[in-house]
């Protein structure tokens, strides 16, 4: 059986074409999205009873002003301001709107000022202990833990690290540590071992 140019080439196309949909499948999912628990921040020019924080329930879904009871947990959290958008535009004449998604988390350990905080997702975490007051003198931005439901996710996670990317989730604890003893006493160490070596000196040259 021979095979004719044009049907390879088409048959090609065709791998072609079923590999960039997988991918931008692929790219779809891994956009992040409002879980339950989240709560998004909509803003409203000039609409100020239509404006507020509202929660996402357990069933994922958000009750919004004139838009009622929305299923807003499968549209990735870049497309939700153009979501929103078309749907108030059924309602009001060229709304502005801005959207911000809320991670609300619960941040302990060495802080200034423990407590539940609401985050943008796309803030660091160095950024989450800053709305805590920044971490004591004991803390560690070094030494950070992540805790969900009693398990410790990650022992470890760079302050540079965004909500997103360190997959932090509403209900979260983010726990800030303390500095290793030796940083905690470097000044005491330092000291310590200047006198020592002082005696020791003059005690040599006795």
């Amino acid at each position: 059986m021979v095979i004719k140019p044009h049907f390879r080439l088409a048959s090609l196309l065709l791998v072609a074409a079923c590999l960039l949909a997988g991918r931008a499948d692929a790219q779809t999912q891994t956009e992040p999205v409002l879980r339950p628990g989240d709560a998004i921040r909509v803003e409203i020019w000039r609409e100020e009873d239509l404006s507020g924080d509202f929660t996402v329930a357990v069933d994922g879904t958000v009750t919004l002003p004139l838009l009622g009871r929305q299923n807003l947990t499968e549209i990735p959290l870049n497309m939700l301001r153009d979501t929103l958008t078309a749907q108030y535009r059924v309602h009001l004449r060229n709304p502005s709107i801005n959207v911000t998604p809320i991670r609300r988390v619960t941040v302990l350990g060495q802080v200034q000022k423990p407590g539940l905080y609401g985050a943008d997702p796309t803030i660091a975490l160095a950024g989450l202990v800053a709305l805590a007051g920044g971490a004591t003198g004991d803390g560690s931005l070094d030494r950070i833990r992540i805790v969900r439901e009693g398990q410790v996710l990650r022992e470890r996670v760079g302050a540079g690290e965004t909500l997103t990317s360190a997959d932090v989730r509403s209900g979260d604890h983010i726990i800030v540590d303390q500095k290793s003893w030796f940083a905690r006493n470097s000044t005491f160490v330092v000291s310590t071992m200047l006198t020592l070596g002082s005696i020791a000196i003059s005690i040599i040259t006795k």
